[in-house]
């Protein structure tokens, strides 16, 4: 007679276990409670190999009434973990959900399940998604039931992070990863992200590695016309200019191309005149020459006409967080990322600044780039700590407004909807080295101003310069890359 039953069965215990235990030997009642031996009914199990074998004086009758009463037991702990429908009758009997249990057996099953240990947050978070890979929507909803009592939005790092991965993984479920989050005023989206500016080096750290290169590659130049992806609030451009009105020599001619962002545009509360007026004032102050060109479109519809060249004049083309949001060949045939990179190099730039995420988000599958995602906002939301109290309202407004939604985008969203594309350094110089660019490394003065910046915040950030990228990290944890071409 075949011995499969004993393997599924165990299987299925585990199946229903997972949650809670991790071997059976953890329950302190003993194996007689999930079989009930019979004189003459053996189990001999081998862990090694997962293989059952029974004794040659087992009866097919014997095996038989042990299934029926293990599966019956499994019925009733499953009911116990999953059901809130408890009712005594009067026959002694408890009713749980639409079975019967006996009043001894459920209060066992109880016990078992309320003396369990608790599961450590994260090893919860990475067992749901698993199940969410395997499509597993079953066991997927045990853990969302069991991540509902253990996030916070006002916790510990790993809490507040598991809050929006919960989010993620729930709208995951129900396809609504486009649309989950909501979008604040539009002034109160421009102070989350002015706070995030100051309260976190990472923003600072690529805006300054970048004005630095741009600086030295300019440094003996009297047009300058730099092009900006994504320009934002115009903030980056502020202490360039103000570097380039104390140049030795008076300072040049600066022109910059802005292209928006919905975003940034929702921030500001207007379009990109706004910007261009902000700037053009302070370069007036500072009697530095300026001129804004405002590309009012789509990134992915950009062609060299919109840069409006002018013969004499020196090219700097700053990528700053940017790029990983501009779909590669594994999303579209077009592929705009490399199509972009081409594009800049045909136009012969003197400079060129990449600024990124240090993380891998781009191609991977599902889970993976679920345990890269968490991997990587934990420290970021260990080192919001270090600036901010964790029930304070603003570090609050600025987690959620600010990083929840690119969390909830790598985790819920597939193909064009999953705008969070991040792709590591490496991956970056060589798409840059296929459209033509050398590396260009940043000098050691650069250098030394971004470590004087990062000394303001935490000895726990550190800087680190390999191959020709400068990266600045949390801990062991690189989060932000930079480097010049």
């Amino acid at each position: 007679m075949s011995n499969a039953w004993y393997y599924q069965s165990m299987q299925e215990f585990d199946f229903i276990c997972k949650p809670q235990f991790q071997t059976l030997d953890s329950i302190g009642h003993g194996n007689n409670l999930l079989i009930k031996p019979e004189p003459y009914c053996t189990l001999d199990s081998s862990s090694a190999s997962g293989s059952y074998s029974l004794d040659s004086s087992v009866t097919e009758s014997c095996v038989t009434d042990d299934l029926n009463d293990f599966k019956k037991r499994l019925r009733q702990l499953e009911s116990v973990m999953l059901s809130d429908l408890y009712e005594e009758n009067e026959y002694g009997k408890l009713l749980v959900g639409n079975g019967i249990v006996d009043l001894p057996d459920i209060e066992i099953w109880k016990e078992m399940v309320e003396g369990a240990p608790k599961r450590d947050l994260k090893e919860v978070l990475i067992a749901c998604a698993n199940a969410v890979s395997n499509n597993d929507f079953t066991t997927a909803q045990f853990y969302i039931s069991e991540l509902q009592q253990m996030v916070s939005v006002a916790g510990e790092p790993i809490q507040r992070l598991g809050a929006y991965m919960l989010e993620g993984l729930v709208a995951r479920l129900s396809s609504s990863g486009s649309s989950i989050c909501k979008e604040p005023a539009s002034d109160e989206l421009l102070s989350y992200t002015n706070t995030l500016y100051e309260v976190c080096p990472y923003f600072k750290f690529g805006y300054m590695s970048a004005n630095g290169a741009i600086a030295e590659a300019m440094k003996d130049e009297s047009r300058v016309h730099i092009i900006d992806f994504q320009i934002g609030q115009g903030s980056q451009w502020v202490p360039l200019i103000q570097a380039f009105a104390a140049r030795r020599g008076g300072p040049p001619h600066i022109r910059i191309t802005g292209f928006d962002d919905c975003t940034s545009a929702r921030a500001r509360g207007g379009g990109l005149n706004i910007v261009g007026q902000r700037l053009g004032k302070l370069a007036r102050s500072f009697n530095v020459p300026f001129e804004f060109n405002a590309a009012s479109v789509s990134i992915s519809e950009v062609g060299i006409q919109h840069f409006r060249l002018r013969p004499g004049e020196a090219l700097a083309v700053n990528f700053a967080f940017v790029l990983h949001h501009m779909a590669d060949e594994s999303v579209s045939t077009e592929n705009h990322r490399d199509r972009i990179l081409r594009l800049v190099k045909s136009m012969k730039p003197k400079v060129v600044t990449l600024v990124e995420q240090e993380s891998n988000t781009n191609t991977a599958a599902f889970y993976p780039r679920f345990l890269e995602a968490l991997d990587y906002y934990n420290a970021m939301f260990e080192s919001m700590d270090v600036s901010l109290p964790r029930d304070h309202k603003k570090r609050i407004n600025v987690e959620q407004h600010c990083l929840a939604k690119d969390v909830v985008n790598i985790i819920a969203c597939e193909g064009k909807e999953r705008v969070e594309r991040h792709e590591l350094i490496g991956k970056w110089k060589l798409r840059f080295m296929m459209a033509g660019f050398t590396p260009y490394p940043l000098s050691s003065l650069v250098n030394g101003t971004i470590k004087t910046l990062l000394n303001k915040y935490s000895d726990r950030y550190r800087l680190e310069e390999r191959d020709g990228a400068l990266y600045l990290g949390w801990m062991n944890r690189d989060l932000v890359g930079g480097g010049g071409g």
